[in-house]
Parts: C-alpha cells; structure tokens; sequence
C-alpha cells in the first residue's frame, strides 16, 4: 500500500513515535488498472493489518516496536481470538519485521524529503565556498612516485615542508640539538601538563565485581618550556654526580608521563643511551631487556616499584635506582625496604634538586651515536632491542612534519593529549613532533582519558575534556571500541534515534565523498560525539596495527576530522608510509615519506608478486635514513641489508600498491597458513574482520594445517553478551558462566559467522568453532601488546587445551 508520511514526531511524554500517514489507494489488488484518489486519512481498522497504539509504543534496542504488554492487536480478544493464539505467536515475529520495515521506511523517506530540500537550498552556497573541486584534486593526486620500475622502488612525492627545510639548514641531526632548537623557538609557551591527583578511592565495579581504582582530579598543571629545559639540565647533572659517563646506558621503565620524557631529554644531553622497557611487558620480558643491555641506572615510578622487587634481584647488574614520586605514596617507605640492599634508591626529586647544585660538562652526541635501545613487546619471542641513532629518529620527525604541513600549520590553540606508552616509537615520535612545532602536550592515560573511563571518579571530568585536544596518536582497538560504543548508545536510546543517526551518517559519508563536508549534520548530531574527546579534535593519527575500513570510515565521519593511517615499525623509526587527510579513501596507509624508499619482491610461496593485475603486489622492504642500525647483540641479523647505499629492513608484511602511489597492506607471512585442503589463509585478515562485530572485543583465529577450517579464541563484548543472552531467556548468571553456556556460544558463533560472511570471506576462511574468553586480554596479560596486537604464540600456549577441544569434539 503506497504510504505518504504526513509528519513524524518524538512525544516525550509518551516515550514513543507519533506517525500520521494518508495511504493512496490504486485500484483493485491484481486488476492491472491503477485509479488514483486523493490521499486519505486512515484508522489502522480499515486496514487488513493489526492495530497497534504507536503512541504507547516504544521501540527496543534490537528494533521491535512493543506497547506497554508487547507487541499486539488493540481489538478485544474474543474466544476466537484465543482458539488461534498459536497462529498468532507464530505471526508475531513476522508482524515486528513488517512494523520495522514500515517504521524505518516512513523515517528514511521523511529525512530523505528533508535533506533533498536542503540539498537543492544550499548546494551552490556550499559549491562556491567549500571548493570540492579543489578537494577532489588533492585526493587524485599522487602520493608516491615510482623512481624503479624494475626493482619496484617508490619514493614520496610529498613536498619538503618549511620546517623540514629549516632543521636541515640549521643541521638539526640529534635529539639533543631537537631540544635546544626547541626551548629557543618556543622559550615560554606552554610545553608539558599534568594533572594533580586530589584523592584516590576504590570502589566496586559493578560490571565485573572487582574493586577498581577512581581519581579526583584537578586541572592540568603547565611547564613552560624553558622549565622543562631547566628540570632536563637538573637530571642530568643529578645523573652525572651519581656516576654515569657518556654512553653508558640508563633503562626507563616507567608509565607515560612527563619526568619520562625530560629523563630522556635529560640524557640526550650528555650522550648517555636509553634503554626503554614497556611497563606491560610480564616479568621475565623485563628482565629479558635488563639483563641483556648490562644497565647500572634504572627509571622507573612510585606505582611500578612493587614489581621491582621481584626483578631486582634477578639482574645484579643494576645499581641505582630512581624512582618517580611526584603523589609521594605513602607504601613507597615499605617498598624501599624490600629492595636489594646493593642497589642505592633515590626518588627523582632528591635527583632535581641535588643536579641544582652539580657541575658538569655537557657531552653533545653525534647524528651517529645510539640514542635508544627501544625492546619491542614483539608478538613472537623474546623482545627485540632495537637501536635507534640520533639521526634514524631525527630523519623520521622531518619527513613526518613534511605530511602535517599539508593539513595546515600548528594553530595556537593546539594541544596533544599523551596516552600511549612513551616507551612505544609511535608515541615518542609523536611527542618529539610536537615538542618541535611548540603544540604544549598533556599526559592522560587509558583510565581517565574520558569522562566515562574507568579510573575517573563521579563528578570528575576525564583529561579529555579538560585538556580539549586537537591532536591525537590511536591505535585501532582503541578506535574500535570508540566505534563500537557510540553504535551501542544509538541502539539503546531507541529505533527511531538509532534509524536518524543512521541515516545521517550515510548522508555525511556520501558528500564527504564527493569533496563536503557538513556542518549542520556536524552540529547538530556529530558535535555530541566529539565532544566525548574534548570537541575540538581536528586531526588524528592511528598505527601499529591494521584498522577495519568501516571502523575507520565510522571514526572518520562522527569525529568530522581526518584520520590517516601509518605503516612503520620500531625498526624504521615510526616512519614508513603515511596518509594525507585529502585523501577519501579507507584501508590505506599512504605513500612513503620523505626519508623512505619502498620496495614490494615477489613471495612465491605465498603467490604474491610485482607483475599480479589489477595491483601489484609483495613483501614490503624499506630503506633510508630512518633505518635502525639493528638489533642489539644480534648486528648480523638478515632482516637488514645494505644495497646501493641504502641500509633495508624486510618486514614481513605484505603490500599492494595502488596507481597514485598509496601503499595498502594485505597479508603478514607469518600469518599465513595453508590448511589442510591446499587452501591458504590469512589469521590477521580473519581476525580484524572478526573485532568488528558487536559482540566481539578481541580474537585470535588460529589454524591447524591438517584440518581445513580454523577456529577462533574470542573475547566477547559484555555488555552486547549479555543483551543478547537476556533475550535468550538466559537470565541471573555471572559473565564466566555465560562464556560456558554452550548454547550463547553456539548463537554467538552464528553471529560471527554471519558478520564475516557479509565480509565476503571465503568458505573455507569462516571459523568453523569458538572458545568465549571472559576476561579481556590487556598488555599485562602478555597475550597482546602494548598496542594491542595479538601474542599468537603466548595465545597458543595458554589456550593449548581449549584449541585442541574445538578441533577434537564433534559439537
């Protein structure tokens, strides 16, 4: 029956839709001769359909439409009403998908009559004053120049920006003339904040029970630059009248916050090497890193010393220890008291204030000398020490500024809130970024980045909305969960709020791709959700590891900022490839970077090669100046190679590359497995598709060559699990036991199952069975990351049993 929405409201009152229709009648049904009469209002009595109370009507989070007693007829159920309750039970579900399909018909054509009015209204304002020609071009235009055709070699075609330009006139080659650069330029602007923590309490956490640590806290307290050049000068002269030398090395192991950063700058100053050792890594990593690099002073916090006394013994060679103490705790004496007694402790305050009253000669490095000894938390094996001169990190900080140049110039309201671990190359190239162009940089972390984060007290703003950044550095879970959650709060405020968002949100994406933007939609809808990191984001930056394109064209367009992709590695500095904001596309990392050249070889065995059609396609080898020159006490590694003056680094992934330039990532080599049936698969590829269904937090595919499927360890969504288990009937049960109801783990398979096929994957790549993990896998777990990439090894081996149960049993 043709359908024209009259009007349609929200009555809040009611907490339900109010729809007025007039229905067009064309005839009789099958007669093939249409007879249009005027529109008339209809009761939903003279309709063949069940009646139904909108106005008494809510609509649910999975999109039924049900009154105060479900869904139902409003005539009076008489005896013969009651005789056929069976066939109406049976059409009950079957009357919900019709009213769905009614409800977001009505809703997309009433918005769709809007916006084409809008559209036809303001097109030729918007044409003339947002350009999109000018933004269609620099989307079109190359990244990427090939400069060997036959040894398939790509350079940047990116511009040298001003800056890049400057630090090279001014031969700005170590991190250490970085610093003296910037306190000169920058002298008195604000450079690093942080909050003061006014009280700490625990409390219980209702969602898994267990007491979880909440700050009050106050407003970001600044340092100046010339301040933090003042503090780095202390610490070093502290340093040096402890007895450190010039190139001697000091280990940092320590959270992100700003002593770490001046600790380093502080070293910088007289040559010495730092050695950085994630805070996530398990005991044995930690001890792994200390013990090989032989160091005498080890950095570290007030909250990580507990740990320390279980390492400490283990690695003699320490002999100092510094500890940060900026909240003075009072468990630190007690602590102090379990440190091996030949090990000498001073808190980082004592250091300051004894390098105020220090001399000594500050002993500048050379672009050649190690600057830092970087332990990846690598995904395999024992962690990596990566050594990094001045210049490989100095080169990859230029190349990068010539990619922020093309998004505009540092505006004064700027800022950068610091959450990733410093101890990664990607926040440390973010901060040393930042730190150079004089954008100040307030440290947060995970637990109170938000209002709503786990460790911020009732009442207390998260730093993001103290500190409003502009800037951010991400990596994709922590995107995905942002995605993920905003769809959660659209689905719970109703059908009709979830349909709306919706709607919009294709409607942005579709301008958007044709060079608008729109800045009603964005404030009257979008601004809500980016006011969830402060409201004034206008550019971020995600690597480490691949981000799904709808989760990236979802960020994209509800924050109404650019989000670029990277590809690099702690070997090549964080620089590689990276995105432009022009560009429209998703699932792309950018061309290469000003200091790279890359490379694709053919990798037979996994059939990838240069001349494959549409694309071509290999193994990624770089080269440049950002190239690490090794891996500390193993220099003969083969994963580096000199050719033609260039040091390479192979890395194991995979890469098409596209005509303009733009490099794409496909596959890894140690992902890839050939199964039983001659078919190979991709465990990365099936795992990013997987995190992006709602049910889904985290998972980890593995496959055994002698079956032909694989199976897949999945960390479910709480809240999403258990929604779901509710309108199972499966009701008063703790989280573990619904990861063990066998039946919520068949539905969810069937929900993955689902979602991936959607994806397009093969038969033969669609898990077959699944194990529900209960607990979240966190870096401290040592089964991710600190960026959260899977440990597939440390999975394997703690989840040995239940991989071998999926492949054995026959359910």
């Amino acid at each position: 029956i043709p359908v024209i929405v009259q009007s349609l409201k929200w009555d809040s009152a009611r907490h339900g839709p109010t729809i007025c229709a007039a229905f067009l009648r064309t005839g009789g049904l099958g007669t093939g001769t249409p007879h249009e009469t005027p529109p008339m209002r209809q009761t939903s009595a003279s309709l063949e359909l069940p009646r139904m109370d909108i106005n008494a009507s809510v609509a649910t989070a999975d999109g039924a439409i049900v009154g105060q007693h479900g869904l139902r007829p409003l005539e009076d159920s008489g005896p013969e009403s009651k005789q056929n309750s069976n066939f109406e039970a049976a059409s009950g579900e079957e009357d919900r998908r019709r009213n769905n399909e009614l409800l977001e018909k009505a809703v997309n054509t009433s918005l769709s009559c809007m916006t084409t009015v809008y559209d036809a209204l303001t097109l030729p304002l918007y044409f003339f004053v947002q350009q999109p020609w000018k933004q269609m071009a620099l989307h079109n235009a190359p990244k990427g120049i090939l400069l060997d055709e036959e040894k398939m070699i790509y350079g940047s075609a990116t511009p040298r920006s001003l800056r890049h330009q400057e630090l090279l006139d001014m031969n700005i080659d170590t991190m250490e003339k970085v610093l003296s650069y910037s306190v000169a330029k920058h002298a008195n602007q604000k450079c690093l904040g942080a909050r003061e923590v006014i009280e700490e309490v625990e409390v219980m956490d209702p969602t898994t029970g267990k007491m979880v640590k909440k700050f009050e806290l106050g407003d970001y307290q600044w340092m100046n630059y010339v301040d933090v050049n003042e503090e780095a000068t202390n610490v070093s002269a502290g340093l040096a009248k402890l007895g450190l030398k010039p190139k001697q090395k000091i280990a940092i192991f320590a959270e992100t916050r700003r002593e770490w950063l001046i600790t380093a700058m502080a070293a910088f100053k007289q040559n010495l090497t730092i050695v950085t050792v994630f805070t996530t890594l398990g005991d044995d990593g930690v001890i792994y890193a200390l013990k090989e690099t032989d160091v005498t002073f080890l950095i570290t916090s007030e909250e990580l010393m507990p740990r320390l006394v279980n390492v400490l013994p283990q690695v003699p060679s320490v002999q100092n220890l510094i500890y940060m103490n900026p909240r003075n705790l009072p468990q630190t004496e007690s602590v102090l008291a379990e440190i091996p007694k030949n090990v000498q402790t001073t808190s980082y305050s004592d250091l300051v204030e004894s390098g105020k009253t220090a001399t000594f000669e500050e002993v500048k490095p050379t672009r050649n000398d190690r600057a830092i000894i970087m332990y990846t938390s690598g995904s395999t094996g024992n962690p990596k020490g990566v050594i990094l001169s001045h210049n490989n990190i100095v080169s990859g900080m230029r190349s990068v500024l010539d990619i922020l140049a093309l998004s505009g110039q540092p505006e004064p309201e700027d800022a950068y809130i610091a959450y990733l671990p410093l101890a990664h190359v990607l926040e440390l190239m973010s901060e040393t970024i930042c730190f150079i162009q004089g954008i100040p940089i307030g440290y947060s972390s995970p637990l109170t980045m938000t209002d709503a984060s786990l460790g911020v007290k009732e009442g207390t703003k998260g730093d993001a909305s103290v500190l409003k950044p502009t800037i951010l550095a991400g990596v994709p879970l922590v995107l995905e969960r942002i995605s993920k959650g905003i769809q959660t709060k659209m689905a719970e405020r109703g059908k009709i709020v979830e349909l709306i968002f919706n709607y919009f949100y294709n409607y942005k994406v579709k301008w958007y791709h044709k060079g608008y933007d729109t800045p009603l939609v964005n404030k009257i809808l979008f601004n809500k959700v980016k006011s969830l990191i402060g409201g004034r984001v206008r550019f971020m930056a995600v690597g480490s590891a691949p981000l799904a394109p709808e989760t990236h064209e979802f960020i994209r367009a509800v924050l109404s900022c650019p989000i670029v992709l990277g590809y690099a590695m702690t070997e090549t500095s964080s620089c590689g490839t990276l995105g432009i904001g022009s560009d429209l596309t998703v699932g792309r990392v950018g061309g290469p970077v000003q200091c790279t050249k890359i490379r694709l070889v053919d990798w037979e065995e996994g059939g990838y090669r240069i001349t494959d059609k549409p694309y071509p396609r290999g193994e990624i080898i770089m080269g440049g100046d950002n190239i690490a020159m090794g891996y500390y006490k193993n220099l003969e590694s083969t994963d580096f190679y000199e050719e033609d003056g260039t040091r390479w680094i192979k890395t194991g992934d995979i890469g098409e590359v596209h005509p303009d330039g733009v490099f794409k990532v496909i596959d890894r080599k140690k992902d890839l497995v050939k199964l039983s049936n001659g078919e190979y698969i991709s465990l990365g590829k099936i795992e990013s598709i997987i995190k992006t269904c709602k049910y889904v937090e985290n998972a980890c595919v593995c496959a055994d060559s002698s079956h032909s499927y694989p199976v897949a360890l999945i960390c479910i969504s709480q809240p999403h699990v258990k929604k779901l288990a509710a309108k199972m009937g499966i009701v008063n049960r703790s989280f573990d036991d619904l990861c063990r109801n066998p039946i919520l783990e068949e539905a969810i398979l069937n929900k993955v199952q689902s979602h991936v096929v959607l994806h397009n994957l093969n038969k033969f790549e669609v898990p077959k069975k699944i194990h529900l993990v209960s607990e979240p896998w966190m870096p401290q777990s040592g089964l991710v990351t600190a960026a959260f990439k899977i440990k597939r090894n440390n999975v394997y081996k703690q989840y040995e049993a239940q991989i071998n149960e999926m492949y054995n049993s026959y359910r």
